[in-house]
């Protein structure tokens, strides 16, 4: 399974420079998870593309759409939040957080992907992307 954070979320579905690359990748993916998580950070995301103006609201509700096919297709694999996500989160962060500077989210993500036991953790922030590779956790 595969563990996606938002960033690579919303370039699967928002076309920006990340877009090909994720995409590409999906298609050899075997599952990825779907929490409360990334539909919460999802809503917040086409939200501040309306906002921007980089995305009218008629386009933003056919992207959201395109998700819920998606996610009702079986291409996510929907979950809740681990039970010890919060408290696994605080852990990275007083670990890492001095040396990495990663942020709540950050960490959250990170902290989720380890209690679901994911095998791959696919990200373009790069701090994140540092936190999840000192916890063991392969790149896409």
């Amino acid at each position: 399974m595969v563990y996606v954070d938002s960033s690579f979320l919303v370039s699967l579905y928002v076309t920006d420079r990340h877009s090909p690359g994720s995409r590409q990748r999906v298609l050899s993916a075997p599952r990825m998870w779907f929490t409360p998580l990334h539909h919460a950070e999802w809503a917040h995301a086409l939200g501040q593309h309306v906002f921007r103006k980089s995305l009218s609201s008629s386009e933003a509700l056919a992207l959201n759409n395109q998700l819920e096919v998606d996610r009702a297709s079986g291409l996510w694999h929907e979950i809740g939040l681990p039970e010890d996500a919060f408290a696994l989160c605080a852990d990275l962060a007083n670990r890492y957080g001095p040396k990495l500077g990663v942020r709540t989210l950050d960490s959250l993500h990170v902290a989720c992907a380890l209690e679901l036991k994911a095998e791959q953790f696919w990200t373009f922030d790069e701090r994140q992307g540092k936190l999840a590779k000192a916890e063991g956790l392969k790149p896409g």
